[in-house]
């Protein structure tokens, strides 16, 4: 399954896309330089958005909003997302010959801001940051105005700041 590709074009030469897949039987992952004309396999796999509930030992159960049947997916599978696993938060969680492959977390979290220093008057530039931590335990960077107890939306996908919830 690829995971993250990017378009090169060199000055010289045909242009290439560096992908980076995951490979579904064993979980390792491959970087791997393709011709932009090569043609690869592609295989079924289906999405299912389901809500997390909980997380009972190394495994994180998610629940189907419609029929209520419980998934309980590994530690394995949720991997890097795990910083991004909230109760109540709907993922979609990929399939592949009936065993879970990968989940994918909504693009934008609403966190709070459980500690962040307060910013000093006049000690500001434009676009300055600070420190904040999260009540999920991630470190991000955020504007000097953002205060403890905040809740504010962060991209999954770059791990940044977007914005205040209102």
């Amino acid at each position: 399954m690829i995971v993250d590709k990017e378009f090169h074009n060199p000055g010289k030469g045909a242009a290439v896309v560096r992908l980076k897949m995951k490979n579904l039987k064993n979980g390792n992952v491959v970087r791997e330089v393709m011709k932009t004309d090569e043609v690869v396999e592609e295989i079924h796999v289906e999405h299912r958005r389901l809500h997390y509930s909980y997380r009972s030992g190394s495994q994180f159960v998610f629940m189907d909003p419609r029929t209520y049947e419980q998934v309980e997916v590994s530690e394995k599978v949720v991997g890097e997302v795990e910083k991004y696993i909230k109760e109540g938060e709907e993922y979609t969680l990929a399939t592949w010959s009936g065993e879970i492959v990968n989940i994918t977390p909504p693009q934008k979290i609403v966190f709070e801001v459980v500690y962040t220093e307060d910013a000093v008057k006049g000690n500001t530039v434009t676009g300055a940051t600070k420190p904040a931590k999260l009540d999920n335990g991630l470190e991000i960077k955020v504007p000097l105005f953002i205060k403890k107890g905040e809740k504010i939306i962060v991209n999954t996908e770059s791990g940044e700041y977007v914005g205040r919830k209102n």
